[in-house]
């Protein structure tokens, strides 16, 4: 372990070494090497990629005590011995290196600032998130964090890495206990953090650039923390900046302003739907009672729609029969490919609305609900809405 060039120098980005063996797991074909320096998946830290001569290296797994390089390609004519160039992606290495380091710092200063221990960590593709264990924290906490660890990256400390034995642990303020007992390898930013750790990680803390906290959301107990550190800042603040331009563009405000124009805008929208949904309730009255005057006679209103929403038939039934104590309402809309109705009644009718829908439902292989006073369904359009309406007309 400790011999393999990632550990014996993480900025390791070309080597050379000798092909030890290759194989097929799940017709997968791979590579292992006397020695390497791409970082298999492991610690939270996603795996390297990048070339072995003229092989793309598509993923790198510990498997035992070897480790395998997955690659695309035919390695037929791959012999042991054969030595091979090692070329790891940098830009890949070097974020996930920001990253890992930086989620060190960031969980440090949380347990420094207010003894936030850190229970989970995820290096995402985009964003970096650590658990930490506590329901609740606070903006003013956020920010205190935030601070202390970027004043950690800017005073560029070293970042060290040591082998200890089990026995040598005591010597060092670690933050949690290790989990193995053997090959124990500490990462050490001096008079900050100590933390058994496997991953890569730059020589000093500058390289990190900076951290950059985006938001946190509960988990259960815990809080969960969303993050960014180095190139990955500059992206997020591209996107970010594109996102406000446009946001600030369309609402021909400047960037400052459009958070104030956005509010409003809202508000204005809200208005306008209160004052649209208050006109339709009117007209929706008015329409009722049109209905009511023409079914006085036999107390019975019976009409058919186009495109007309259960929910619009359900308002308009209500209105309807709160005119109406004495009579019913059968209301049908042809909605496309499907027909919906309901049936209501006015609080001085026996009848019950279950039995016009248990008998109209069959003819539609249809599904619907409600109670005695009013019921509603839909199906098939098997027949037509006038055809429905007659059925259910029958049945009164």
């Amino acid at each position: 372990m400790r011999e393999l060039f990632y550990y014996q120098n993480s900025m390791t980005s070309q080597f050379t070494a000798q092909v030890v063996r290759t194989g097929t797991e799940e017709a997968r074909p791979y590579i292992v090497l006397s020695n390497t320096a791409f970082y298999p998946t492991g610690g939270g830290q996603p795996h390297d990629t990048g070339m072995i001569d003229e092989f793309k290296v598509v993923d790198v797994e510990k498997v035992d005590d070897e480790i395998r390089h997955y690659i695309e390609g035919n390695i037929d004519n791959l012999t042991g011995e054969h030595e091979v160039t090692g070329y790891v992606d940098w830009n890949r290495r070097f974020d996930h290196m920001q990253q890992h380091t930086g989620q060190h710092i960031l969980t440090a200063a949380f347990v420094e600032l207010f003894d936030f221990p850190t229970v989970s960590f995820h290096l995402g593709t985009e964003l970096v998130t650590i658990d930490i264990a506590t329901a609740q924290v606070t903006e003013e906490q956020l920010a205190q964090v935030e601070k202390r660890a970027n004043e950690i990256v800017l005073e560029n400390r070293p970042i060290e890495t040591k082998w200890v034995s089990k026995e040598e642990l005591s010597n060092y303020p670690l933050r949690k206990d290790v989990s193995v007992d053997e090959d124990i390898r500490l990462v050490i930013i001096p008079d900050f953090d100590y933390n058994g750790c496997g991953g890569t990680h730059p020589t000093s803390t500058g390289q990190v650039s900076s951290i950059k906290i985006l938001s946190t959301e509960k988990m259960k107990k815990n809080t969960r923390i969303s993050f960014v550190c180095g190139n990955r800042v500059l992206s997020q603040l591209a996107m970010r900046k594109h996102v406000l331009s446009n946001v600030a563009r369309q609402l021909s405000v400047p960037e400052e302003n459009a958070a104030d124009a956005l509010r409003k805008l809202f508000n204005d929208i809200k208005a306008t739907e209160k004052s649209l949904d208050d006109a339709q309730n009117q007209l929706l009255e008015y329409e009722a009672r049109e209905l009511v005057e023409a079914g006085r006679a036999t107390e019975v209103v019976a009409a058919s729609f186009e495109n007309r929403t259960v929910q619009a038939l359900q308002k308009l039934g209500r209105a309807v029969v709160s005119q109406m104590e004495e009579g019913i309402c059968l209301l049908v809309a042809d909605n496309g490919d499907k027909l919906q109705f309901i049936a209501a009644r006015g609080s001085q009718v026996d009848k019950s609305m279950k039995d016009i829908s248990g008998a109209v439902l069959p003819l539609i292989n249809g599904k619907g609900g409600g109670n005695d006073a009013f019921v509603q369904g839909g199906g098939e359009k098997s027949i037509s809405a006038n055809e429905l309406l007659m059925e259910m007309q029958k049945l009164v």
